[in-house]
């Protein structure tokens, strides 16, 4: 089975792997910017005005917002076409092979958020960051395990890998359900008459991208004015994109093509992007009292020691009671280390804190700490332990 995903799984993760890099150099600018003469800068640019279109016709949104609405659309479109992949032909097809990391994934989400829940229950308002610290960051995770190389089995950095990817399905549901405004009807039957377009398309397996862009434009702007986050546009775009290989002309689907066409782009523009503009955060005045602030505290604790945790004991007995297979070549030392890389949540918990917090907005600069610092415990505790143990 390994030797079969190996070959797509491997180009995915080098160039994750090597993404991380550039979002943790984006996120370290950012914190540079922030606590510099440079900051006032920083934040004019990313409030200020910027309108596309023609006429009266166009979409005028903060910079900030273009970013986090916009470019991040196209993020979950990417990531929707790699779970809606993985589902037909790759580590999520096989039910025995899937189970451990969707097991370790629930048990990743749970537990981080219940620990978080338990730190803010007292404040309706910080409760509503519950599902900030339940996000894995791919890219990150992957660079740490990356620089790891061969003391890492194949097989453990396709469980964290999929494990992300199920993560990110679930920052979806999540966005979707619970970080989403009132919902206007009007809008929401425009986008049903978009999402039918584009399955007519499908079943014509229509292989020219620039239709469905066509109809993924207008789908974004009444996803973006119905009340629902405008990112899910993207993830409703991917599901109706074709599958079908062309057997005549031995040619990958649109679905291949459009992957890996996209995720450079998205790998080394759109989320470094996205990390200097909301990973920007001034340190002045943050001492022990600031980091026992429940929302830090609570996302902290939810990264550090709830994912670790859960991911853990959900695999732990999962494999104990033969509902999953422990990966080839890997040990329960190493499984744990892996878990705990897990806990690297930053752009994705960010960019659900944005969410959470979109109302309430003193409480962002508790959530970049929480999430930067429980990020970093995971990054610096995972790779030393997995280290620590290949070498004995």
């Amino acid at each position: 089975m390994i030797q079969y995903i190996s070959k797509p799984f491997k180009w995915f993760f080098k160039l994750e792997a090597a993404s991380g890099l550039v979002l943790l150099f984006a996120a370290i600018i950012a914190l540079i910017v922030s606590n510099t003469d440079l900051s006032i800068y920083y934040k004019d640019i990313l409030d200020s005005n910027f309108r596309l279109g023609i006429g009266k016709f166009g979409i005028n949104l903060t910079i900030l917002h273009w970013i986090n609405d916009v470019l991040m659309a196209i993020f979950f479109f990417l990531v929707s076409l790699e779970i809606k992949r993985e589902f037909i032909q790759g580590e999520l097809s096989n039910p025995k092979q899937a189970m451990l990391p969707i097991i370790g994934a629930v048990g990743g989400m749970l537990v981080p958020a219940l620990i978080y829940i338990a730190i803010n229950y007292k404040d309706p308002v910080t409760l509503n960051g519950w599902a900030i610290p339940s996000a894995t960051d791919i890219a990150f995770s992957l660079g740490v395990l990356s620089l790891l190389g061969k003391r890492v089995p194949l097989s453990l950095k396709v469980f964290l890998t999929a494990l992300a990817i199920i993560d990110d399905l679930g920052a979806i549901i999540i966005i979707a359900f619970f970080y989403s405004g009132q919902v206007q009807f009007v809008y929401l039957l425009l986008m049903l008459v978009c999402m039918l377009i584009l399955l007519l398309f499908n079943k014509l397996n229509i292989r020219n991208f620039i239709p469905y862009l066509i109809v993924g434009v207008f789908l974004w702007e009444f996803t973006h004015a119905s009340g629902i986050h405008a990112t899910i546009s993207g993830v409703l775009l991917a599901l109706t994109i074709p599958h079908k290989d062309n057997e005549k002309s031995h040619s990958h689907s649109l679905l291949i093509k459009l992957e890996h066409a996209i995720s450079p782009y998205v790998a080394f523009g759109i989320m470094p992007i996205f990390a200097f503009a909301n990973a920007g955060v001034s340190l002045e005045g943050i001492g022990l009292g600031t980091l026992l602030e429940p929302v830090p505290l609570g996302i902290l604790c939810g990264l550090f020691f709830g994912k670790q945790i859960g991911v853990f004991l959900f695999s732990y007995f999962s494999i104990k009671l033969n509902f999953a297979e422990m990966p080839n070549n890997a040990d329960w030392i190493t499984l744990y280390g892996v878990g705990i890389l897990t806990g690297i949540g930053f752009t994705m918990s960010l960019f659900v804190g944005n969410l959470a917090f979109v109302e309430a907005t003193n409480h962002l600069d508790g959530v970049k700490i929480g999430v930067l610092l429980g990020s970093l415990l995971s990054t610096i505790f995972g790779y030393t332990l997995i280290l620590i143990n290949s070498k004995k």
